[in-house]
């Protein structure tokens, strides 16, 4: 389920603050040396950085 626009625009990193994007079921950090993969659950983001997926 995708996203508001709106409120992608608005979200960003909460480890280094790059903005986000939408890929699957996760939002992904576009920083480059971040790149941290954070869960979006029933629709819902959870911008934790103890929840996040690293970078491969």
């Amino acid at each position: 389920m995708p996203l508001e626009a709106g409120l992608l625009e608005i979200l960003a990193c909460p480890a280094c603050h790059a903005p986000l994007t939408e890929q699957d079921t996760e939002l992904v950090c576009t920083g480059q040396d971040c790149g941290l993969a954070y869960p979006v659950r029933d629709g819902i983001p959870v911008l934790l950085v103890d929840e996040a997926r690293r970078p491969a």
